[in-house]
């Protein structure tokens, strides 16, 4: 038997019958209202006072660093997220070099120039020269983008081994499509410039690198924005390699979105106000679990 109508027919004044605008399922409720609506997002805080904005920036850098300790980002001393100053935008602040993310305050983040020069920050000013390198040359190229993230995760640098980009296999590999590249060279630990400046480069205007032989680089006009994508990127590299491994054992391989739906759902999903919000949850939880203890 086939299965009942969503719509129900009703009976017109000369007998004939047209669809009802009634939801059968829900008794009163029109058709137009049945279709689902997409909720008004919020968005995140705006500032006149340059200062206080530089505070609460810097309250997001350090939450962003527990959420990466917590997910186990870490490697040793390795590993960076760095955001734009809003009162000298030439300049940014990062994690002082062999402090582990899990115990970064506020206070512990350092101001760096674009040259490298250390200009305020807490009682370990040490500076990792590949955080530097990378991150310098790609705040300068990229005047939009507020906050950039990278670490050596284990899925990532996996992925990042086999040379290549991710395919749209999932819903959430979608928010990548056609915003991320790949940077096809590795010569060891960046500490030229012109490595950090080609890495810029190759990022472009999107919001997601495959470091080959290295690892994961997101961007975002958000602190919160480029931790989700770091986040997503990191479990998007977990699927395919679970997913092209078991599909290789079988003989097979994996099943690719189209590229007309993986662009539809990258327009709901892969914006920036999706990561920023997609975040919330992370920054809320961490907030909870370190009872704020990260903004001293």
């Amino acid at each position: 038997m086939a299965p009942p109508s969503a719509i129900s027919p009703e009976r017109t004044n000369n007998g004939d019958s047209k669809p009802s605008t009634a939801a059968v399922h829900e008794p009163g409720l029109s058709e137009s209202k049945a279709k689902i609506q997409m909720p008004k997002f919020p968005g995140p805080p705006t500032f006149t006072d340059k200062y206080a904005e530089r505070d609460y920036l810097k309250g997001r850098l350090a939450a962003a660093f527990r959420i990466f300790g917590k997910y186990g980002f870490d490697e040793g001393v390795a590993g960076h997220i760095t955001v734009r100053d809003p009162v000298e935008p030439d300049t940014f602040w990062v994690n002082p070099f062999g402090v582990a993310f899990s115990l970064i305050k506020k206070s512990d983040l350092i101001q760096v120039d674009h040259e490298g020069n250390i200009i305020d920050g807490g009682e370990v000013r040490l500076l990792n020269a590949a955080a530097f390198m990378i991150h310098g040359a790609v705040h300068k190229a990229r005047p939009d983008v507020l906050c950039a993230a990278h670490s050596h995760s284990i899925y990532g640098r996996s992925f990042c081994s086999l040379g290549r980009k991710l395919d749209m296999i999932t819903q959430d590999s979608c928010s990548f499509h056609n915003d991320h590249v790949l940077y096809e060279s590795f010569n060891g630990i960046v500490l030229a410039e012109k490595e950090g400046k080609d890495i810029a480069a190759c990022l472009g205007d999107k919001k997601a690198a495959l470091l080959q032989n290295h690892g994961l680089l997101t961007v975002g006009g958000t602190v919160e924005a480029a931790v989700f994508w770091f986040l997503s990127l990191e479990k998007c590299c977990q699927a395919q390699l679970a997913a092209d491994a078991a599909a290789g054992g079988r003989g097979g391989e994996t099943v690719k979105i189209h590229e007309d739906d993986a662009a539809f759902t990258y327009k709901t999903i892969g914006t920036p106000k999706a990561g920023w919000f997609s975040a919330k949850p992370l920054f809320d939880v961490i907030e909870r679990e370190c009872k704020g203890e990260y903004l001293e």
